[in-house]
């Protein structure tokens, strides 16, 4: 159950109802972090209007999930993890010994994505003060500096959203419950 309401266009404050209409026709549903993020009318246009500049990043979608699913598995927030194993599958058509591996927290079987995963990972971890190895391993696999300020911006989208649904115990919708995810056991 969630810990503050799951809005919608009907009870939403006015300044949050647009983007709940949006959703709806955009996807036939309401993410329910959408209907928690309502609450603070601010907060919401922050996820949208971030979630469209990282959109437009020049990382591919597929590593912009690996970013996400890392940050999303990193912060605990399951209802996140499951939407991005959605976008992860059906959009960016990662592999799905990929998608398990950063399910489960465990090593990519990609060199590259690897490499993205560990950048991502030691970002959260230093708070931004990632390690010239780090940041030299990052670069020698084609990542450029303009990726790694891009890494960043997708580690805040997902902070938002992450810190969000956690905090607000954010329940799955039935559309994301074949993607439910569990913290692995440590």
């Amino acid at each position: 159950m969630s810990r503050v309401p799951l809005l919608t266009p009907e009870t939403a404050p006015e300044a949050a109802k647009p983007f709940l209409e949006n959703a709806l026709k955009g996807s036939g549903f309401i993410p329910n972090l959408l209907a928690v993020l309502a609450n603070a009318p601010a907060a919401l246009e922050t996820y949208i209007t971030v979630s469209g500049l990282n959109a437009k990043a020049e990382l591919s979608l597929a590593d912009r999930e690996v970013v996400q699913l890392i940050a999303a598995t990193t912060h605990g927030c399951d209802f996140c993890v499951a939407g991005h194993t959605a976008v992860a599958r059906n959009k960016a058509k990662l592999p799905e010994d990929v998608i398990d591996a950063l399910r489960q927290r465990g090593e990519l079987p990609n060199a590259r994505y690897e490499t993205l995963a560990a950048f991502t990972r030691e970002v959260i971890a230093t708070r931004g003060d990632v390690s010239d190895a780090g940041y030299d391993a990052f670069r020698a696999a084609g990542y450029s500096d303009g990726h790694a300020l891009e890494v960043i911006l997708g580690v805040s989208l997902a902070t938002l959203c992450n810190f969000a649904n956690v905090f607000a115990r954010t329940p799955l919708n039935p559309e994301l419950a074949q993607f439910r995810w569990e913290k692995p056991a440590s």
